[in-house]
């Protein structure tokens, strides 16, 4: 069901379906609530599932709030409002786990779990080069199916724009104004020294095809958090939970259910 909540007099959007333990799921970029259409059945069976639109993106495109800092801030009072004194399991995909893992700095106490799938943040020895000095232009010219397609090619692999579904790109269409905030955000470095993840379950997701950059920062993340474990989606890329959903909720529920039964590492 979508509900819409103010936080400060920010609209959220969010899906919520199921009951149980709070589910938090955190899209990446150029997606919204909708990205986890193929997951929310499937996860609310056993949960109370989560699903906002971080701030900025569709349905409420206010750029003004966009920033990893706010949206994290903005989540975070969210969950404050509709699931006070609760904590709750984390799971963020690209952007989303940057988002995830800013919140994980900012309130370590309110997580039971943290899900990070492929993370997109940026690592200090990134090349300056960036994907926005080729896709913003096309923007502006309004060739915006040629600046999506560049993007999406790039983050998950040659040929994907081509092979999404209709649903897919018209929510990736309803995005396309946040690429020029995010690309004023593309320096932005987490601090990842910060993490304080020892007492808490981590869960790290890769697809098999993803592209070599998300692997270098799972690798960086097991520096700080040694315990996670570590799971790769057969047959998929970047967009790993819509490319082979099955895989994709059967190991998050394994790793759900583990913690909720106290036998995953850390679990409190």
């Amino acid at each position: 069901m979508l509900k819409e909540h103010s936080v400060h007099g920010v609209p959220v959007f969010y899906e919520e379906l199921g009951s149980g333990s709070p589910l938090v799921l955190l899209h990446g970029s150029l997606c919204d609530y909708r990205y986890w259409r193929l997951q929310l059945k499937i996860l609310s069976q056993n949960y109370r599932v989560i699903a906002p639109s971080l701030p900025g993106y569709w349905p409420a495109l206010n750029l003004d709030r966009f920033s990893t800092h706010l949206q994290a801030e903005t989540i975070q009072n969210l969950l404050a409002d509709i699931a006070p004194s609760e904590r709750y399991h984390l799971l963020g995909h690209s952007r989303g786990a940057q988002a995830a893992l800013q919140i994980a700095i900012n309130r370590p106490e309110q997580l039971r779990s943290l899900s990070l799938a492929d993370p997109g943040f940026k690592l200090p020895d990134d090349e300056n080069s960036s994907i926005f000095d080729k896709v913003l232009p096309l923007l502006e010219r309004g060739q915006t199916d040629a600046a999506l397609a560049l993007f999406v090619d790039t983050v998950n692999g040659p040929a994907t724009w081509q092979q999404m579904v209709s649903w897919f790109k018209i929510m990736v269409r309803d995005n396309a104004p946040t690429l020029f905030k995010q690309a004023q955000e593309s320096g932005f470095l987490l601090s990842l020294d910060a993490l304080k993840l020892d007492n808490c379950p981590v869960l790290l997701i890769n697809g098999q095809h993803s592209p070599i950059r998300y692997k270098q920062r799972i690798a960086a993340l097991k520096k700080q958090a040694p315990h996670a474990y570590e799971v790769t989606i057969a047959h998929a890329a970047h967009g790993m939970n819509l490319a082979n959903p099955k895989a994709f909720n059967q190991s998050v529920l394994r790793f759900l259910t583990a913690v909720d039964n106290k036998t995953a590492k850390y679990a409190i």
